[in-house]
């Protein structure tokens, strides 16, 4: 793991609890924390008129927030202007980890944040997280594995991360039937799990690895899988041509939809 963990704040409760959960990952990874709100005029005044706590309050007690959970971290703070995308996506450029809230400050900011978060998941340069005050604070690290060689940076992550936090692995591959390609099954399912972990568990011999092969459409068995887990890992695949910008289906579903936090990793580009 690396030494810098970025959280976005816009002062709302979620974007608080977001920099909790990044000040966690920071003490899990002995990095740094750097706290980041962006200043997107003339978006904020024009559509949160009712609060009127200077932005730098807002800051500063994003920042606390973060010292007070782990007061170990070293914490920094920016104030950046530019639109919220811009400036957390050329954050991610020095991070290891970006860490966003699920909800943002309500009104028209509120409603846009599924397309910002899901901007950052597709664009940013290093894995996000994206943090659900209800996530679960045990259960395992559950892992989407589909084969391909975008979700290989995923299963990584998912080690890393279940050892840091002391977790087992949950490998889920969901495959309907019905829809699966001529002689594959079963046992071909579970072959191609293996293949995706192989080499994992000597690197993290610690982690417990649990396998599940799942009848279903890929996404309503995670979104159901992550009532109980403590973080649900996807990769982040686009569609080819101009809608390639955008995430997967899965992701997508994920982010809008999981019961617990959600981290989408691309890898670096």
């Amino acid at each position: 793991m690396g030494n810098l963990v970025v959280v976005g704040t816009d002062g709302s409760p979620s974007s608080l609890a977001a920099v909790e959960t990044a000040a966690r990952e920071a003490r899990r990874r002995r990095a740094d924390l750097r706290v980041v709100y962006a200043l997107n005029w003339p978006v904020r005044p024009m559509y949160t008129p009712l609060d009127t706590t200077p932005l730098t309050h807002r800051l500063s007690e994003a920042a606390d927030r973060a010292r007070s959970v782990a007061p170990e971290v070293t914490v920094a703070e920016a104030m950046v202007p530019g639109d919220t995308v811009a400036v957390l996506e050329a954050e991610s450029g020095a991070a290891d980890l970006l860490v966003l809230g699920a909800r943002g400050a309500g009104g028209v900011l509120g409603m846009l944040l599924g397309s910002t978060a899901a901007s950052l998941t597709a664009h940013s340069r290093c894995p996000v997280l994206v943090a659900r005050e209800e996530s679960a604070e045990s259960g395992p690290v559950v892992l989407c594995v589909d084969g391909s060689p975008a979700g290989e940076a995923a299963v990584g992550f998912a080690f890393a991360e279940a050892a840091l936090r002391g977790a087992e692995i949950a490998a889920v591959h969901a495959w309907l039937p019905d829809h699966a390609p001529a002689g594959t099954g079963v046992e071909s399912a579970e072959r191609l799990l293996a293949q995706a972990l192989a080499g994992h568990a000597e690197t993290h011999p610690d982690v417990t690895v649990r396998r599940e092969v799942l009848s279903g459409d890929v996404r309503e068995v995670l979104i159901d899988r992550s009532r109980n887990a403590q973080l649900v890992v996807v990769g982040a695949r686009g569609r080819g041509g101009f809608t390639g910008l955008l995430l997967g289906s899965v992701s997508q579903a994920l982010l809008h939809h999981a019961h617990s936090s959600v981290a989408v990793v691309r890898g670096r580009v």
